[in-house]
């Protein structure tokens, strides 16, 4: 299969990887993650400690510093594929400009997911994995060739999303049993904001790109 060409992808690509060779090569990747990681708590209450930390990225911030930093190799492997893939269809049917925008608040609504649900955890999200959730979306949504029937007053767009995101949640929930409930730091609920956003978001940044067209 001959993939889109994708600068937009490309980079996004390219710039995980320095970061993460960066932080390899300097030893620095314990103390980028403490300082630039996604602590779910630190949107709500906050702890005295983390405030006492000099050079911490402002919370508001950090669901993007820490969608450019891995937990290791495997990690930021799998990652990069799946943008690599999958980005670059998704940037050839909405454009550079509205695939950066749909990253972007695919990594908000992924932290904002993992908020909701862990406000008190002290467990660093990092990865691009919630991003990367939300093109992942997008590709299904946009590439799914099974015709999906209206089901009662709801269309067949928004049937074909309800069907998705159950798909995707249910693939979340047997990774969540499969690592007998401690999900080993795998973002379970980042993963199902993200790509919720990408199949939510897709439909009109399409209506956006073809009406400015």
């Amino acid at each position: 299969m001959n993939l889109p060409n994708g600068k937009l992808t490309n980079g996004l690509v390219i710039a995980n990887v320095v970061v993460f060779l960066l932080l390899w090569i300097s030893g620095l990747e314990q103390d980028a993650i403490l300082r630039g990681g996604f602590f779910p708590v630190r949107l709500g209450e906050g702890l005295p400690e983390f405030d006492s930390i000099s050079g911490m990225v402002p919370a508001w911030l950090t669901p993007m510093s820490s969608a450019f930093l891995h937990g290791g190799l495997m990690h930021i492997a799998f990652n990069m594929l799946m943008l690599l893939f999958c980005g670059r269809f998704v940037e050839q049917a909405l454009g550079p400009q509205l695939m950066a925008v749909l990253y972007v608040l695919g990594a908000y609504a992924a932290s904002l997911a993992e908020f909701i649900f862990n406000s008190q955890s002290v467990i660093p999200v990092v990865g691009a994995s919630g991003a990367i959730s939300a093109i992942l979306g997008a590709y299904a949504l946009l590439f799914a060739r099974n015709e999906v029937k209206p089901v009662g007053p709801f269309p067949g767009h928004v049937v074909r999303i309800a069907w998705l995101t159950l798909a995707w949640i249910g693939i979340q929930v047997m990774i969540g049993i499969a690592t007998r409930g401690s999900l080993n730091g795998i973002a379970i609920f980042a993963h199902i904001g993200g790509f919720v956003a990408g199949l939510v978001l897709t439909r009109p940044l399409l209506q956006w790109r073809f009406k400015n067209a």
